[in-house]
């Protein structure tokens, strides 16, 4: 295996515009192909509409106790974003290598595929499975389907790896994330007759305020002893539309908030508090105008945090080859809590900075896609 095969692949997953809104079929069709070529048999998990699929694959003995190497497939948007190349075509300049998903998180993805013939050629005593998910940018969708067909239609890994770039270091915790829509039905009027009518977009405005101050609240209070940063949970509105015209009061508007909650709390109990304050201080007034407004909340995406479990499978499999024992944690979600959550340990380490995922010229270091080359093969040398 080599940072030139990696590179090779790379250059050909960053080729494929898996925008989440998009299909990632034929990125997925590439990669079975790729396996096939190879000798390795991989299922595609199709989503419920067809047009996007997980893909699993397992290489070494039908065993319990395998390692998971996994990653997504999908990439953010780059329509806005000013780049300086071709965010389709793979670009290297000063030692990088820039593209959309080069660093979040297609390079962990192509070093896994690089590794595919040294796998084969162990052999392996432990199995190594390959797990590429779909729309993980849009809230973690794609990963539990997957998730659940493991210990259940094929025998159950023990030690999940998720390549989400870290510099190559270990995460052992993260937050969690929860989307919310929030969806406010008024009553419309001409806009001298306020008194009359029910303005969505002015009490959505209240909504958000109030969601405000139950962020202050938590960021007075933070967590002791917390290694987050921020060490409290955080709600953020991002998403805001409503209304028709000035002159009319309007009858619609919705907002999307995100709770980015600490791996020990639950998002539910603040969308309960919400809903409570809701109920209790803002409906009854909406309804005394007129009967039909109303709020309504929907639970759009929900990905658990991953709780810090220091002593876990997955910690000392992977801190034996590393050598990294520092405890690290992140704010940004990952699919490793969805592991988790199904008795699997876990830990994140990929190439790259999280500080490049998202950003227009995108890129990930050939330093770093070498080192993922590297753990890779002690990762192989670990499973014969």
């Amino acid at each position: 295996m080599s940072s030139r095969s990696s590179r090779a692949i790379l250059e050909k997953l960053v080729g494929f515009s898996s925008i989440s809104s998009r299909s990632n079929r034929d990125l997925i069709d590439w990669v079975r192909g790729y396996l096939a070529e190879h000798g390795v048999d991989a299922a595609i998990l199709p989503s419920p509409d067809g047009k996007k699929a997980n893909l699993y694959a397992t290489i070494g003995p039908d065993v319990a106790g395998g390692v998971v190497l996994s990653g997504h497939s999908d990439v953010v948007p780059v329509e806005g974003q000013a780049w300086s190349t071709d965010p389709f075509v793979l670009t290297e300049r000063d030692g990088r290598l820039y593209g959309r998903g080069s660093c979040d998180m297609k390079g962990f993805l192509a070093s896994v595929l690089a590794a595919v013939p040294e796998m084969q050629a162990a052999p392996l005593a432990r199995p190594l499975h390959i797990a590429m998910s779909y729309d993980e940018e849009v809230g973690c969708l794609g990963a539990p389907g997957m998730i659940a067909t493991l210990g259940r239609d094929r025998p159950k890994p023990s030690v999940v790896i998720v390549g989400e770039p870290t510099d190559m270091k270990v995460v052992s915790a993260h937050k969690g994330i929860t989307v919310l829509k929030v969806t406010v039905t008024g009553y419309e009027t001409h806009s001298s007759q306020t008194h009359r009518g029910v303005s969505a977009v002015m009490v959505a405005a209240r909504l958000v305020a109030k969601l405000e101050q139950m962020a202050r609240a938590r960021s007075v209070r933070p967590q002791p002893g917390s290694r987050f940063d921020p060490p409290y949970t955080s709600i953020h509105v991002g998403l805001f539309q409503g209304g028709t015209a000035v002159n009319i009061i309007a009858g619609h508007a919705e907002f999307f908030c995100d709770i980015r909650n600490l791996p020990e709390e639950s998002a539910l109990d603040y969308i309960t508090e919400f809903e409570e304050w809701c109920r209790a201080d803002v409906l009854p007034g909406m309804r005394a105008r007129h009967p039909a407004c109303d709020i309504v909340t929907e639970l759009m995406s929900q990905a658990p945090g991953l709780r810090l479990d220091a002593e876990s499978e997955a910690e000392l499999f992977v801190r034996a080859i590393t050598g990294d024992n520092a405890l690290r944690v992140v704010p940004f979600a990952t699919e490793a809590g969805q592991f988790q959550q199904a008795d699997m340990a876990v830990v994140v380490i990929g190439p790259g900075s999280i500080d490049q995922a998202h950003q227009p010229d995108e890129f990930v270091e050939i330093a770093q896609l070498e080192a993922c080359d590297a753990f890779l093969r002690q990762v192989i040398e670990r499973c014969r």
